[in-house]
This record gives C-alpha cells, structure tokens and sequence, in this order.
C-alpha cells in the first residue's frame, strides 16, 4: 500500500513538473503592463516582474536577477526604448532567444506625442495638434503649450541638450504612458494574447478565455472612470510630470500643467515660477505629487495658494503585483482626482 502511495505521489510530482516545464518563461519589464500579461496568463503561469516595488522605470537600474530572467525567458513584454531606457542594451545582449514585443507598437494603440514645458494652454481647439494612432481608432488631439523649462537661456539649452540625450524619455516621438487610456490596455491585452499563443499555442483556449474576460473588465472600468472624473473634469489640475495625457484625453480632464517634463529631469526656477503662475491664474484647485518621488517640489509651487496636495500614481509603485494591480492603479487615479478636486475651497 505503502507502494503504491508513493508511486502515485510520484507520479503528481512528475505531472505538476511537466505543466510547471510547459508555461512559457515571460518577463515584463513594469507593473502596469504586467498586470495584463497576468491576467491573460492566470491558469497556465506567472510572469516575472523586472521594475518591483516602488522602484521607477526612469530611474532604474538592472539587477544580476533580471539578467538572467531575461536570458531564461521566452518572452520579453515592455513598452519600449523611450520608457524603459534601462533595459534597451539588456535586451539586445541577452534576449537571444526570447521574443522580445514592445506594446508601445502593438496595433490599434492611440498615440499621442510628447508635450513639452511646464504650464500648458487651457483647452482650446484652435491650439490642438492632431493625435497620432497605429491602429484603426479617429484621430483625436493633443493640447499645444510653450517650453518654459530652465533658469535662465542657457541653462535652458543645456537642461534641454541633456534631456534630448540623457534620460528616459525621448521628446521627439511619443508618450509612453499609454496604459492610462483603458482602449489601450484593450490593444496591448490583445497583443499579449497574440505572443503568448505563438510561443504556447497548446494554452489557446485558456489564454482566448483569460483576454475575453478581460476586455469586458476594462470596459467596465472605462464606465466606472467617466462617472468618477464626471463631476470633476472641468477643475484645473497640476501635475508632477506629464503623465497623464492618455487619461486626460479620453475623459476630458484638465490638466493645467506638470512641474517637470520627466522625473529624472530636475526643473528649473523659471519652470516653477511659470506653474505657480498658472496655478494662480486658473485657481487651479489641486497639485499631485507621485509616491517615490519628493513633495517638496510641489510644497513650492502651491505656497501662497489654494491649491492642496494630493497624490497619484501612474505606475502602481504602492501597489501589490498581479491581476488586479492595473484596475486599482486606474480606479485609485479616478477616486483620487475626485476626491481633491471635489473638496471645497
């Protein structure tokens, strides 16, 4: 009896090393996207999470772990060179095998292009550039602003030199925080689904079952979102930095302005002067600040106004990895845009 107890433990063991030995090996380079690849994958596997914790793509630096999760991995998911700067060499190096999909060009994605300064215009539609898209979805608008960054004109050029050059963000093409429009998240979790059955075509119904669940989710969270902004989208905002484009656009909110272009990008005095202004000028009722990086910016820019303070997160830093994490990184925007803005002066 003893026998046969262990061959049939035996056995399960041996069965539950061969499913373990058939999920695909995939990394995701950042939460947001991650969260997708997740829940197209429950029930076959779990994919490994390069940027964890509070840590930020923008100031990221690649860990021995990561190395070799990348070079065990049968695919590789970011959103591309200009949001993950980090990993761009990496990936060269060691994705020899793996296949390596950048969701920032998955098809039917809106794009719009990076903006450049400090306070941006109001909404107008005479100053509006017309948005870009890889896939089939109506062209819609960016909002044109000035460049007000620097301290002085030739601080001014060499900040922006360096910003061209140096950091994460390449201004010339387009922003990178596409995940914030749900229509978005429904093309990468297409996309995702795509790659996974070409590597793992015996997981097809699972992972058909695991997309079509979730695009119906995103598309009740898209209704959640415009009836949370609703009451809110016409009150004057500020922001850390120019994150948040792709919520702003699809439900009509108004950011006023960002304090810098990019986080890992210091502002100068002009630059906040020009936010202090324009918080004035608006009555802008709130400034945002992000989880891992400093208040202290923002404690300048609202001194001798009546903005208050709130805080968002565009990237999940104080949120727990998973399925999950992406609905209650947009839900928590939404609440937290409301509930500041909502509050009486």
């Amino acid at each position: 009896m003893k026998s046969v107890t262990a061959a049939l433990l035996a056995s399960a063991t041996l069965f539950a090393a061969a499913d373990a030995m058939a999920a695909p090996q995939v990394v995701v380079s950042i939460k947001p996207i991650h969260s997708l690849v997740a829940a197209v994958m429950e029930g076959v596997g779990e994919p490994k999470l390069i940027v964890e914790g509070a840590a930020s793509p923008h100031t990221y630096t690649m860990k021995p772990s990561n190395a070799r999760a990348i070079q065990d991995a049968d695919l590789v998911f970011w959103i591309g060179p200009n949001m993950e700067a980090f990993l761009d060499k990496p990936l060269d190096a060691l994705s020899k095998s793996a296949t390596v999909v950048a969701l920032g060009d998955a098809p039917g994605l809106q794009k719009l292009p990076f903006r450049e300064g400090g306070a941006f215009e109001a909404h107008d539609d005479g100053d509006e550039h017309e948005a870009h898209e890889a896939g089939d979805h109506g062209a819609e608008h960016a909002e044109a602003h000035d460049d007000h960054a620097g301290e002085d004109a030739h601080q001014h050029e060499a900040h922006e030199a360096h910003a061209e050059h140096g950091h994460a963000h390449s201004h010339e093409g387009f922003d990178t925080h596409m995940w914030l429009d749900p229509m978005n998240a429904k093309a990468m979790a297409k996309e995702i689904e795509a790659k996974l059955i070409a590597v793992d075509p015996e997981n097809i119904a699972v992972y058909n079952k695991n997309t079509l669940a979730l695009l119906k989710k995103i598309d009740a969270l898209d209704a959640d979102l415009k009836a949370t902004v609703e009451p809110v989208k016409d009150k004057p905002f500020v922001v850390f930095h120019d994150a948040y484009q792709y919520f702003e656009h699809r439900y009509d909110i108004r950011v006023a302005g960002s304090i810098t272009v990019s986080p890992e990008t210091a502002p100068g005095a002009e630059r906040l002067s020009d936010i202090h202004k324009k918080l004035v000028e608006l009555g802008a009722a709130c400034v945002f600040a992000e989880p891992q990086f400093t208040p202290k910016l923002i404690k300048v820019v609202t001194e001798g106004t009546k903005a208050r303070a709130g805080v968002l997160d565009p990237e999940g830093a104080s949120l727990k990895e998973g399925p999950e994490l992406y609905f209650q990184l947009m839900h928590n925007l939404g609440n937290a845009l409301n509930e500041c803005l909502s509050r009486d002066s």
